[in-house]
């Protein structure tokens, strides 16, 4: 199982030497992959979470292609409905391309309903155009994989029932955000999906953390890499982990992260 790592492309520490330190970072410590988000209009909605300075994940991720030469790159996830799909399959492509093969679409819907109205889009139509684009993406793709090009994996996010369907249909791997490990199980155990690749949470705690409701990758350190055990028991081929904790001054102090995230590969590595 891989392990991958969510970079902030966001926020008022992130600046290009901060965005180089963390691929520099990741890489140095073994990790797999590095994805980031995505927002076009940083509308107020938007901005509570992820402020700017944001960065634009074709363009940060195309950049971060030249500075690292082993970590697949990615997106956690492309808010498809807010690019034309053969936009998004020509940059996909050429950044796979670029990269040497390392790239992965991960894909969502989105949810920040002001950034949608910003856009011109209709945020109540967002599935079905998600579902379009998809459809459009393997379509474009076609005569380049006919060609001996491989198209880019799709990760599919979401967890409504509409999604699972989308990642069976569409997805070559389920790509659930900040689920608990009962509730990535109840999941798997009850639909047939193409791959499995979670993002989870990563925040270490001196106490342990109880509850059902508990989500994966929060907890003792003992507790963290049982989580990474158990879903390396229900199939996970890449495990993502997230360290931003929802405050965007954290973006201000990276090292407090990159401690975290050293703890647990180090561990990891060790007990595997």
């Amino acid at each position: 199982m891989q392990l991958g790592v969510n970079v902030p492309n966001f926020g008022p520490g992130t600046d290009p030497g901060v965005l180089r330190a963390w691929a520099r970072t990741a890489e140095g410590l073994g990790f797999d992959l590095l994805m980031v988000s995505d927002h076009v209009a940083v509308t107020p909605d938007v901005a509570q979470r992820y402020p700017e300075p944001f960065y634009e994940p074709f363009t940060a991720l195309s950049w971060l292609a030249g500075l690292t030469t082993r970590l697949r790159l990615g997106t956690t996830v492309l808010v498809l409905p807010y690019r034309h799909p053969l936009l998004v399959a020509r940059m996909a492509a050429n950044l796979d391309r670029l990269s040497g093969g390392r790239f992965v679409l991960g894909v969502g819907v989105g949810w920040a309903r002001q950034e949608f109205d910003a856009l011109g889009v209709p945020f109540t139509a967002r599935g079905r155009l998600t579902d379009e684009c998809l459809a459009a993406l393997r379509e474009a793709w076609h005569p380049e994989a006919g060609a001996g090009t491989a198209a880019v994996p799709v990760w599919v996010g979401g967890h409504s029932e509409a999604a699972l369907r989308r990642a069976v249909r569409f997805g070559d791997a389920w790509h659930p955000l900040r689920l608990s490990v009962p509730e990535m199980r109840s999941v798997l155990t009850r639909h047939r999906l193409p791959a499995f690749a979670p993002r989870i949470a990563l925040r270490i705690t001196d106490a342990p953390v109880t509850g059902p409701e508990r989500p994966a990758g929060v907890g003792t350190l003992e507790q963290i890499l049982d989580d990474l055990h158990q879903l390396r028991l229900l199939g996970a081929d890449t495990v993502v982990l997230d360290p931003y904790h929802g405050d965007p001054e954290e973006t201000r102090r990276p090292d407090a992260a990159w401690r975290a995230l050293a703890t647990v590969t180090t561990h990891w590595r060790n007990a595997s």
